[in-house]
């Protein structure tokens, strides 16, 4: 194999994985519905700062039937929002939240969260405009 051939191979076999790579990051419109928005309230049952966006939980009761369910409020990533003042212990277990954001297209129950205010002090965490 010549010299040419094997840096043609090794530039497609890059380019390939490269773009894999970039396809299993999602783009926000194809996730979220940025016309479906909705307000929700709940206490923070799990957070998680990972790549490559960070989560958190809130349980949520609905005020009709009492039935409490778990959504899922999408940030950005850690960097972005360590840049933002965020750090990991910005939400606490138990902090009772009031959360806006998009909803998912799916239907499920999360979403992309555009503010969070802890209600007890009422100081807010968060503020973003989606993509």
């Amino acid at each position: 194999m010549t010299f040419r051939s094997a840096t043609a191979i090794f530039l497609l076999a890059s380019t390939l994985l490269g773009s894999q790579a970039a396809l299993s990051h999602h783009a926000f419109t194809a996730q979220y519905d940025a016309d479906a928005r909705k307000e929700i309230t709940g206490v923070v049952v799990k957070v998680e700062w990972l790549n490559p966006h960070a989560y958190f939980y809130i349980d949520v009761e609905d005020p009709e039937t009492g039935e409490v369910s778990t959504w899922a409020c999408e940030l950005g990533s850690p960097v972005s929002m360590a840049r933002q003042g965020w750090n990991r212990e910005s939400l606490v277990l138990g902090d009772f939240l009031i959360v806006e954001g998009a909803l998912a297209r799916d239907g499920s129950s999360s979403m992309s969260a555009s503010s969070v205010v802890i209600e007890e002090t009422g100081k807010r965490l968060f503020s973003r405009q989606e993509n």
